[in-house]
């Protein structure tokens, strides 16, 4: 796949990831609580599949390009308490579950995973067994940081019925990760993969960044090259966004040192040229998976999704999330937790659910996140199948938005045809750009500051 620079100059403007719609930034906490409740009970009037995702937040260490919901502490006695108000979140959600309901998903994310402790990572593991059934080909993933890791913890996780992986690089440049606050030695990282290797987990994923300070198109080939040599199944190299009134610890990073747009654009063309040359699937955005991975065949089996975690298989499963911070999203509503975590222990103290924010979608919202949803997975949209999807005619409903594409497919990003829309090669790039079409909240919204830039 060969990269036109010229078209990322001109798309790169600020617009959502669409990991939801809409997205968080709508989410309120004018929801009353008993509506939130209400809309979960009714989720489980039948015995729909179920995906499962526990927030650890916690680090020793900050990274200081990070954005995720974290609490830096070297005290490891918190997790034990962390792990208690879980066992209660879970206690409180068990009881409006539908019985029958399957796990078909389950994902650990953070913070850090594995900053819980290998008989930590057993504990929480037998916890959620004994609360929930779990689908006999449950896909099960984990989040780790190599710098902080034991053989027993890669134990630890295998017979707690993971078997995948990510875990983060970002750049293997001493001098990058010097100037992020975040040294993990090659040498280290390889060990773990070789851990991973011969604890038997199906699939090792690998997040890159790029944008970061003193990375140059070269230093950067040269982590791609090392990174391909570890040969993981999937890759996600996401852009390093600089949004330090929104994440204050990014001002620690030496903003002279970062790379400018144009070097920036350059690391995006070599990453995916790169990685599409050495076979690997370009799912869209900052995804990349094998041909024969999961991810890969779920995109062309049209049961793809996409949520807070990005891309993700298992569509049409309700994501129920514990722990603080964490966004759940059922068929009508998006709930979340509460992010301080003093907070989230008191409500669970008082027999309360730790909710926070929530949005309840309008019929419209539905439609849209639907469109929305299977164009970014698809990367095209059929109007007969939508219609008998949505229960709506597609091309009617959306004549304006189908009529708004005329530039876009001028400009080679998709193809149109009077059954449907496909999306090119071009086009799996600035997915978000087509997706912003179909948006009917960006219209009356300033995006500037708000989102991130497509790029």
């Amino acid at each position: 796949m060969k990269v036109d620079l010229s078209l990322v100059r001109k798309y790169n403007v600020a617009g959502p990831r669409y990991t939801s719609y809409p997205p968080a930034n709508h989410f309120t906490d004018q929801v009353p609580y008993d509506t939130i409740l209400n809309e979960i009970r009714e989720n489980n009037v039948t015995p729909g599949d179920l995906s499962l995702y526990f927030h650890i937040p916690f680090c020793q260490t900050l990274c200081w390009y990070c954005g995720c919901n974290t609490v830096i502490t070297k005290k490891q006695c918190q997790s034990a308490t962390y792990l208690g108000y879980l066992e209660k979140q879970m206690d409180l959600m068990a009881q409006m579950l539908h019985p029958e309901r399957k796990v078909v998903q389950l994902h650990f994310g953070g913070g850090t995973p594995t900053f819980l402790t290998p008989d930590e990572i057993r504990q929480l593991g037998a916890s959620i067994r004994s609360r929930f059934q779990f689908a006999p080909d449950i896909e099960a993933g984990v989040e780790i940081d190599p710098r902080r890791l034991c053989t027993d913890h890669i134990r630890a996780l295998r017979e707690s019925g993971f078997n995948r992986i990510s875990l983060g690089i970002q750049d293997h440049n001493p001098e990058v990760q010097k100037a992020v606050n975040r040294i993990q030695p090659k040498e280290q990282t390889e060990q773990v993969v070789r851990w991973i290797r011969e604890a038997g987990f199906q699939s090792l994923s690998i997040d890159l960044i790029y944008g970061l300070p003193h990375q140059t198109v070269a230093s950067f080939e040269k982590t791609l090259d090392e990174v391909i040599e570890l040969d993981p199944d999937r890759l996600a190299v996401f852009s390093y966004a600089h949004v330090p009134w929104i994440k204050p610890a990014q001002k620690l990073l030496q903003t002279e040192f970062l790379p400018n747009a144009e070097t920036k654009f350059q690391l995006l063309k070599l990453s995916i040229e790169k990685l599409t040359a050495r076979g690997y699937v370009y799912i869209g955005m900052d995804h990349f998976a094998k041909a024969t991975d999961e991810l890969a065949v779920a995109q062309q089996r049209h049961t793809l999704q996409r949520n807070f975690q990005g891309y993700s298989t298992r569509a049409g499963a309700d994501i129920y999330g514990f722990g603080n911070s964490s966004i759940s999203q059922a068929d009508g509503i998006y709930w979340q937790n509460q992010k301080d975590l003093q907070q989230f222990y008191g409500s669970l103290d008082t027999g309360h659910h730790p909710l926070s924010h929530g949005y309840v979608l309008t019929d419209e919202d539905r439609v849209r996140r639907t469109t929305i949803m299977r164009l970014m997975c698809d990367m095209g949209l059929d109007f007969g199948y939508m219609s008998r999807l949505l229960h709506v005619d597609f091309a009617r409903h959306f004549a304006d938005e189908l009529e708004s594409l005329e530039d876009l497919e001028a400009d080679g990003l998709l193809e149109r045809t009077s059954s449907g829309v496909t999306v090119t090669e071009t086009g799996r790039l600035l997915i978000r750009n087509i997706a912003m079409r179909f948006d009917a909240y960006l219209p009356k919204a300033a995006v500037a500051g708000v989102y991130s830039r497509t790029i």
